[in-house]
């Protein structure tokens, strides 16, 4: 049994929200205020409390706006046109949850609500909403709010009429004198809860179009039978301050939990009849209670071999039996001396004290000594790579899948007395901003939540993407995309903006260029925001249904690639013979793109994202409006200025450059030719000619021995102008200062 889906209506950004889940492990991710933590505060909201603890900040935004319109304007008051707008107008959680033949049914037969034998899904609904006659109520008592509040705008304007007529002092604030009324925000943050209630319940699931069947939901239905809920919150206790013992604390925690358990009866036993003696006796005691612990830490490799160990010592003073009565200290190697927990680095204490809280909320999925788990029992672990080193973030994913698979155990005594094991399975969700657990994470795993306006985010499922290629004939690009994003590139996730470049000469140079844009423009500096700069050469379009699955706003520097095709000739100086298919041989001749034979682009990127175009006049008379594309409905790239892409390439008005370096050293000609400059990457002949005859073409693709070497040389001969601005002898194409003002705007 698990949950296949958890659907969200109307909690802070989850306006209309899905989050699918896998059988174990499901992966979070996306930027900051994607409404990650959101999704764990619902589902505590709503599965672990029995009384509501909803403020009027976790309405939607938008929700709220369609509130208001609907208590201030006049609307039809009756049922049935309420029902139009939504009946039970609220904040709603739905978890959708598949059940099989092998799984237990005695408590989910309880919330069936539909019993066709082919159907295996069971709706558990949550709510907090507000029916029509507390619509009603509502409507009635704002307006008498408004009335009470106008009444005080009144009193206090005949308040400050009198004042006029007394001696006031010259530079007395007219605007203090008036009464600003309070209006529907304030009057909904007040009295919410008079008309909003928790309602718990089973809905339809209709199977045909995999969909609920919604219906009114009444009752505060306690599913602790079937769904039992945990996490551990992003801000956990760790720190390596002397006085708070952190992890002695979780020992200590841990040791109550166990001693509920029916499978470590024996040895709670044994630690009670031994109290009496000493502290070595008890920590030997210890190291058995606490050994599966100590054995997943060192499984997960957190500790080095032979080199930093972990024991539990007794400490018994005059101090209450189940707290305070262990130490965390620190062996290393073979040394005897123990040093106490806060002397480790404090990413060390992390990830012992994360997989502490781990087993501690394993054991609570148990429940209590006669109680039987859960049906589903579901752990949200949020951001465990807080405070912790990107080798243990690494760690952690590794390990995880495999401290959590045996699920939940628990041993108990059936109406006979004899003793039997239940088995339930764990589904857990983290939640993370870590590159690094994303590139060690399965692609299938993984959950992106995109913001798709100010009101709403959705989430998606990466093996969406996979079907995608998959469908195209393009498995190869996506595992080509699956590689690079796991081994270069997992930060991409969480970027906000995307620059894709050609080369080395464009990446070692581009930081420098943004700098220079910078200097300029001084608002939204490119530097200060979250960009990243990905290498692809000529192949950005592998990435193009990467882009627009996360929908990020990116920007394409590539080169226009101009060309001209040219008739191959025999000896004799007679045009070839026609081969089988009729056409002559020819062959792709590169040129200036303003050179008069110049008629079409080799550059695949511009024709894919331009439908198939190779016309070289076509991409010349583009301007910039027509340069950004965005996916239409039909799933094809075309010119829109509203699309999140844009793609520059050399398009001079002086001078068509068929390259990057082609159109640097044309604009760059004197910072070039000046003697004081060193390029030892440039052939001395061809640079020579250069200087004679300025000819960018010809040493662009002559005269370069080593394109990174080139960047280099550029940057070390960069010098600052009498303001301190630096990179100021030399200037940036104009088709890059293009994409870069536009992607600099948000």
């Amino acid at each position: 049994m698990k949950i296949n889906s958890i659907k969200i209506q109307n909690f802070r950004l989850l306006r209309d929200f899905q989050l699918d889940l896998e059988e174990e492990l499901s992966l979070v991710i996306g930027k900051n205020n994607s409404g990650k933590t959101s999704i764990l505060a619902i589902l505590d909201k709503f599965i672990n409390s029995e009384k509501s603890k909803f403020t009027s900040e976790d309405f939607n935004l938008k929700f709220k706006s369609e509130l208001k319109e609907l208590i201030e304007n006049d609307f039809e008051e009756n049922e049935d046109g309420f029902d139009l707008l939504g009946k039970n107008l609220g904040i709603k959680l739905r978890l959708v949850i598949q059940y099989d033949e092998n799984d237990d049914l005695s408590n989910v037969s309880n919330v069936m609500m539909n019993l066709e034998p082919e159907n295996n899904i069971v709706v558990l609904g949550f709510d907090f909403v507000m029916n029509y006659e507390r619509y009603k109520n509502f409507r009635k008592d704002f307006i008498a709010f408004k009335i009470k509040e106008q009444s005080k705008v009144k009193i206090k304007q005949i308040s400050s009429e009198e004042s006029k007529l007394k001696e006031k002092k010259d530079n007395e604030n007219e605007d203090e004198k008036k009464y600003i009324p309070y209006g529907f925000n304030e009057f909904l943050k007040k009295y919410f809860l008079d008309y909003f209630k928790v309602y718990k319940g089973p809905l339809d699931w209709n199977n045909d179009n995999k969909c609920i069947i919604e219906k009114t939901i009444i009752g505060k239905a306690n599913f602790s039978e079937i769904i039992n809920f945990k996490h551990i919150k992003a801000k956990r206790d760790v720190n390596n301050n002397e006085k708070d013992k952190t992890l002695s604390k979780q020992t200590s925690e841990i040791y109550k939990k166990e001693e509920t358990n029916e499978l470590q009866d024996e040895k709670i036993e044994k630690f009670k009849d031994e109290l009496s003696n000493t502290d070595r006796v008890l920590t030997k005691i210890y190291d058995d209670i606490f050994k599966d612990v100590i054995k997943d830490i060192k499984d997960f490799g957190g500790l080095k071999k032979d080199e930093t160990n972990i024991q539990i010592f007794s400490t018994l003073q005059d101090r209450e039996l189940l707290e305070g009565n262990t130490t965390v200290m620190y062996t290393h190697g073979n040394d005897n001396d123990k040093l106490p927990e806060h002397y480790n680095g404090l990413g060390y204490m992390n990830l012992i004290s994360l997989i502490f809280d781990i087993k501690i909320q394993v054991e609570d999925f148990k429940k209590s000594r006669e109680e039987k788990p859960s049906d589903i029992n579901l752990l949200f672990i949020e951001e465990p790579e807080a405070h912790t080193h990107p080798q243990m973030q690494y760690v952690f994913i590794k390990n995880i899948k495999k401290l959590l698979k045996a699920g939940i155990e628990k041993k108990i005594k059936n109406d006979e007395k004899k003793d039997f094991i239940i088995k339930r399975e764990l589904q857990y969700i983290i939640s993370t901003h870590s590159s690094h657990i994303v590139a060690e994470s399965k692609f299938e795993d993984i959950k992106y939540l995109k913001k798709q306006n100010e009101y709403a985010v959705i989430s998606m499922n990466l093996k969406d993407l996979q079907k995608q290629y998959k469908e195209n004939g393009e498995e190869q690009n996506y595992r080509f995309l699956k590689q690079y994003l796991t081994l270069n590139r997992a930060e991409l996730f969480f970027t906000d903006k995307i620059i894709f470049i050609e080369g080395d000469t464009e990446r070692i140079l581009l930081p420098a260029m943004m700098k220079k844009i910078d200097n300029e423009f001084q608002e939204n500096k490119l530097l200060s925001q979250n960009i990243s700069i990905v290498e692809v050469g000529a192949h950005s379009q592998i990435f193009e249904k990467f882009i627009d699955f996360i929908g990020m706003k990116s920007l394409i520097i590539t080169d226009i690639d101009s060309y001209y095709l040219k008739p191959e000739f025999k000896d004799d100086g007679v045009t070839q013979e026609k081969y089988k298919n009729g056409n002559l041989k020819f062959t792709l001749q590169k040129c200036k793109s303003d050179d008069p034979l110049a008629t079409l682009t080799s550059n695949n990127s511009l024709r894919f994202f331009h439908k198939g175009k190779e016309d070289l006049k076509y991409y010349k008379e583009l301007d910039i409006n027509w340069k950004i594309v965005r996916k239409n409905k039909k799933k094809i790239w075309n010119s829109n200025r509203k699309g999140n892409l844009l793609l520059v390439f050399q398009t001079e008005q002086d001078h068509y450059a068929r390259s990057f370096e082609d159109a640097f050293f044309h604009i760059n000609q004197n910072f070039i030719c000046n003697e004081e400059n060193n390029f030892e990457s440039l052939t001395p002949k061809w640079l020579t000619k250069f200087k004679d005859n300025k000819n960018s073409f010809e040493l662009s693709e002559k005269g370069i021995e080593k394109k990174p070497s080139l960047a280099i040389e550029i940057l070390m001969n960069s010098k600052p102008d009498e303001n301190g601005n630096e990179f100021s002898n030399w200037n940036i194409p104009n088709y890059i200062i293009e994409g870069l003002l536009w992607l600099k705007e948000n």
